[in-house]
Order: C-alpha cells, then sequence, then structure tokens
C-alpha cells in the first residue's frame, strides 16, 4: 500500500512527530509512505516533499487575514504537490493540519474527489468542520452545525482583519469533503469524534471513527531521574511539570499563574514551551523553552510528581499521554478531551475553568504520593496509546477505504 501524508510539519511538534511515526511504522511493515509538509526536517528525502517556501507561507498569511479566507491561495505550490502525487500514486491520502498558510484548500480536495483516491481526514482540531475555528468551546459557539456567519472569534486564530466569509468557507467544506467518494474521518478522542458525527462537513463520509494518538512507550517510560534532580537543584521538592509549543491564555497559563501562587516553598512548577516572559514572576515557576527532544521531555515527564493540562480545548493532548506514559499522574480541567485521559486512578479531573480547584486537585495528588499513581498510569498507556496496536486501527481502516471501488 502506498500511502500520503499532508501535515503542516515533520518531526517537529505533536502532530509532526505523529506524522513521522506513522511513516516509520509503515515503513515498517512494507508499505510505502510519502510525507508532503511545510516547515520540518527531512532525512527521507526521497519520501519526504517539502511543500512551496517561507515567502510564499508569509504571503498566504497576509491574504489570509485581508480577505478573510483561509486555505485559498498558495496555488503555485499546491499546483507542484499536486504533480508530486500523480507522480507518487498514493492509494491513500492522508490529511492532517492544512490551516498553516501552505495549501490551496479547493484545490487539494477537488483533486482528490476527481481522482477517487481513498482519503482520511485526521482531526488534531476542529477546523476541517468549522468555518475557520479550530476550537469553539470557550467561544461556546456551535454554528457550524448548521451555517457560519457573525464569527465570535473572527479576530482570533485564523484571524481576519476585515470579513467574515465563515459562512462561504464552511459551504466550501461542505462541498468538498461532500464530493471525495472514499472519505474516512479519525477523530483523536471520542469527544471530538462525536462532534465530526454532527458535522454536516462530513455527512458524507463512509467511515467516522475514534483512533487516538499514540505515544512512543518505550521511549516515554518511568525512569530514575535522582541525578537529574541534583542537575536542577529539586532534591527534595515535589516537582509540578506543565507543557506545551507555546503558552497563552488559550492554552491555560493564566490557570498555571493562579496555580503558582498557591504552591509552597518546597513545590517548583517547571513550565516548558515559549511563554511571555513578563508574566513568569512567581518565584514557584521554572521556565524551561520550549524542546523537540523527546529524551529530554521524557526525563522531564518522569522527573514531576505531578503533571497538570490546564487547558479547556483539548482535542486529545498527546502530553498528558506522554506523562502517563512515563508513570505520572495528571490532573486538569473537565472539559473537552482531557478527561478521557485522565483514567481511573491517574490523577484528578476538576470542575471546566475553575483555577482553584485545579489547585486543590493538584495538592490532593502531590499528598497522596506519585507512587500511588504510577502502575496505574503506564497501565492505562499501555492499553489505550501503543503506537503498534493504534496504527493496525489505521491499517484496517485504509484497508476498507482502498477496498470500496
Amino acid at each position: 500500500m502506498k500511502v500520503l501524508q499532508i501535515n503542516a510539519v515533520n518531526k517537529i511538534a505533536s502532530t509532526g512527530r505523529t506524522t513521522s511515526e506513522m511513516a516509520d511504522f509503515l515503513r515498517r511493515e512494507g508499505h510505502t509512505c510519502a510525507v508532503a509538509y511545510s516547515v520540518g526536517p527531512s532525512d527521507h528525502p526521497e519520501f519526504e516533499y517539502q511543500i512551496g517556501s517561507k515567502m510564499d507561507t508569509k504571503l498566504h498569511g497576509l491574504l489570509s487575514r485581508v480577505s478573510g479566507k483561509q486555505g485559498y491561495f498558495s496555488k503555485a505550490a499546491t499546483r507542484k504537490l499536486l504533480s508530486f502525487t500523480d507522480e507518487f500514486a498514493p492509494d491513500v491520502v492522508v490529511l492532517r493540519n492544512l490551516h498553516a498558510n501552505y495549501i490551496h484548500l479547493p484545490m487539494l480536495l477537488g483533486y482528490l474527489a476527481e481522482k477517487d483516491i481513498a482519503t482520511v481526514a485526521v482531526l488534531h482540531d476542529c477546523w476541517f468542520y468549522t468555518g475557520k475555528c479550530c476550537h469553539y468551546t470557550v467561544a461556546g459557539c456551535y454554528k457550524w452545525q448548521e451555517r457560519c456567519g457573525d464569527c465570535p472569534a473572527l479576530k482570533k486564530y485564523n484571524t481576519s482583519w476585515f470579513f467574515d466569509k465563515t459562512a462561504e468557507m464552511l459551504a466550501d467544506k461542505k462541498t468538498l469533503f461532500g464530493a471525495i467518494p472514499r472519505l474516512g474521518v479519525v477523530g483523536v478522542s471520542d469527544w471530538l469524534t462525536g462532534e465530526a458525527q454532527k458535522a454536516p462537513v462530513f455527512q458524507n463520509a463512509k467511515v467516522i471513527q475514534r483512533i487516538y494518538n499514540w505515544v512512543d512507550t518505550d521511549l516515554f517510560v518511568p525512569q530514575d531521574t535522582t541525578a537529574l534532580r541534583a542537575q536542577m537543584g529539586l532534591q527534595n521538592k515535589q516537582v509540578l511539570l506543565c507543557v506545551a509549543s507555546g503558552w497563552s491564555k488559550a492554552k491555560g497559563l493564566d490557570a498555571v499563574l493562579r496555580l503558582a501562587e498557591r504552591l509552597t516553598k518546597e513545590q517548583v512548577l517547571l513550565l516548558v514551551g515559549n511563554a511571555p516572559q513578563e508574566q513568569l514572576t512567581d518565584p514557584h515557576i521554572r521556565h524551561i523553552p520550549a524542546t523537540n527532544d523527546t529524551k529530554e521531555l521524557a526525563a522531564l515527564y518522569s522527573m514531576a510528581d505531578v503533571f497538570v493540562q490546564p487547558s479547556l480545548e483539548e482535542t486529545f493532548g498527546k502530553v498528558t499521554a506522554e506523562a502517563l506514559s512515563c508513570g505520572t499522574p495528571a490532573v486538569c480541567f473537565d472539559s473537552t478531551a482531557n478527561p478521557e485521559l485522565v483514567g481511573e486512578g491517574c490523577g484528578a479531573v476538576a470542575p471546566a475553568g475553575d483555577a482553584d480547584a485545579l489547585a486543590k486537585c493538584v495538592q490532593t495528588v502531590l499528598a497522596a504520593g506519585k507512587a500511588a499513581f504510577t502502575e496505574r498510569c503506564r497501565a492505562f498507556a499501555l492499553q489505550n496509546f501503543r503506537l503498534e496496536e493504534n496504527m493496525r486501527q489505521y491499517v484496517q481502516l485504509f484497508e476498507t477505504l482502498c477496498a470500496m471501488h
């Protein structure tokens, strides 16, 4: 089987790692897998195709903000991608994040429909089935179930400076996805799959199913971090860990700052990821820049006494799954996919948006001690997030769609 994956990034960030891990698995299993991407490193040039250029994505981003339409530019870059696709001749195309100013969506989806290529839309967020939004629960907007317009998040990602084109874009997505003869849709959590099943955009999909994202359970394992604690001066400290590629109010930074205010002098909060330095003034916070070094992340997860996921909008939450795989309990809000990832005996769940309750849950977990959770956390991760088992669900889906001729 020949599989082409298209994603904004390759090998970096959560979706980039997921993309490269799928490619590696398929190749090990004797399949051929190519990756087309906009940003990221490449070590398999024969099977990795970089789409467009930095200048093209910058121009696309500018035109998107001016026009209010996202995914309607980069025609030349998309035309070259389609030439590459013709040459590669995939049996299946896997669509991941396409909203990073590098793809002309109508050209790509129109091509897949015309060529009748089995297509799998993997929902890493909600953009595929909304007018423009990657998330909508905090805004409380569910217009995508009927008709977008009068968008309450127009100035948020994906930003439009002047025009509200959300109704037009949602209508286009209904038409474009609806025309693909063999479309499969994968939600990476039960919550997201349930939302996709309500989406008019996917009313003609042949399959809508949940397949959890995976983590490398051989890399993310409980480990002795005595030396790391000594190196970081964290002996006899209770360590709280928060991880994101970038921190903002949308990712839960406000809840992190309120949590830090409630810590004791024996407790330290490690904040990993790009963050506004002027806000990190609390003495309990220690900032670590964003990293794509998975070994470093595994060590940090293992060292932590508790992992805290403060975001209200998560379609999966790979960092939470990685922490659990390292035997570290997690605390999160009861919103979107978050509570699915914190299995019974794996931590605690606080009412959505209640920062005080989140802090109390953290202290309850710390008081119980990490050892009370580690075995359950690891077992839950192995049961739900193993690459081999979840990838086989994808292979089965690919085979099902390919057989629909």
